[in-house]
């Protein structure tokens, strides 16, 4: 038998750290996923100590300005993308403003670290939502692009064969056919 399963990445991230920040019984926010804020000093030995723990996890602390600049970057086109209301402010406005720099700076910032721009990271995160409302929604290709503020479905259909050699309408056809046969197997 298969679960197919729906995770809450946001939520599995807050309750790992929860979980194993509370045993060293320092007092910290959570900022978001990926920010701690420490309310008191702690000595370099349980500094350690987390960082091991958290590595453990996957989680990897970033002491470089530039590299915390560019994780906010990133986390905040996550978040605009996989907001659920529909954004019409255009991403260098949002970005700009949320990060609180010029979009110039940001942009130069991020395409130094990543050597990428923001516009590549930006279109592949989108077609990362696409495969997710394709897979786990019942939602039309129009409705797709109009979420995802796309000026036509033909636009959307371009970056997304462009990013990942098929086009949406194939994806789609191979998504129901893995179902139709995993619902086979199930029976």
């Amino acid at each position: 038998m298969k679960l197919f399963l729906k995770t809450d990445t946001h939520f599995l991230i807050k309750k790992i750290l929860e979980e194993k920040l509370d045993v060293f019984n320092i007092k910290y926010n959570l900022i978001n996923t990926n920010e701690i804020l420490f309310l008191e000093n702690m000595d370099t030995a349980t500094y350690e100590k987390i960082t091991a723990v958290l590595n453990e996890y996957g989680f990897e602390i970033i002491e470089n300005q530039k590299n915390i600049i560019v994780q906010k970057i990133k986390e905040t086109i996550i978040d605009m993308i996989f907001n659920e209301d529909v954004l019409t402010v255009k991403s260098s406005v949002y970005l700009a403003e949320k990060l609180d720099h010029s979009y110039g700076y940001l942009s130069n910032l991020f395409s130094e670290v990543t050597y990428t721009s923001i516009e590549n990271f930006i279109i592949i995160q989108k077609i990362e939502y696409v495969k997710k409302l394709i897979t786990h929604h019942d939602l039309t290709l129009t409705e797709i692009a109009f979420k995802l503020n796309y000026s036509s479905v033909a636009h959307l259909s371009s970056q997304f064969k462009n990013t990942t050699g098929i086009t949406p309408s194939a994806f789609q056809r191979i998504i129901k056919k893995r179902n139709e046969i995993s619902a086979q197997n199930i029976n």
